[in-house]
């Protein structure tokens, strides 16, 4: 059996109307610490997008989604949060804000790959 090892997550979604507290989620963002994984999966559905909220700026939101990736990823591309530690990067990502690109609370679990658990929790999160 494999050793299991802490994750959190939370989902990413997109809240067209911020005072209506409506939303799509459209991905997940992990973080494991034993592995150093934070990685993010994300893959906005225009056509539900355009369907829930007509007005949506499609682009603006898919630039967000793409500023998490680089984020995740780390390094000068991400800017100054992206030269942070790992942890704070997560948090960052996970604050409470109001925005049209926000985060579920975090959520903690265990798993053997951050990487497997990713695609699970997108699988029945965002495309279930």
């Amino acid at each position: 059996m494999q050793e299991q090892h802490l994750f959190e997550y939370a989902v990413i979604r997109v809240v067209p109307k911020v005072e209506r507290e409506e939303f799509l989620n459209v991905g997940v963002v992990l973080y494991c610490a034993k592995e150093k994984f934070l990685q993010v999966k994300f893959a906005p559905d225009e056509q539900r997008l355009s369907a829930f909220a007509g007005q949506l700026d499609i682009a603006e939101v898919c630039d967000y989604l793409e500023a998490f990736q680089r984020i995740c990823k780390g390094g000068n591309d991400a800017g100054p949060i992206g030269k942070m530690p790992i942890a704070e990067r997560f948090r960052w990502l996970t604050a409470t804000r109001s925005t049209v690109v926000q985060t579920s609370k975090v959520h903690p679990g265990l798993c053997a790959d951050g990487a497997a658990m990713l695609t699970k929790l997108y699988d029945q999160l965002v495309l279930a």
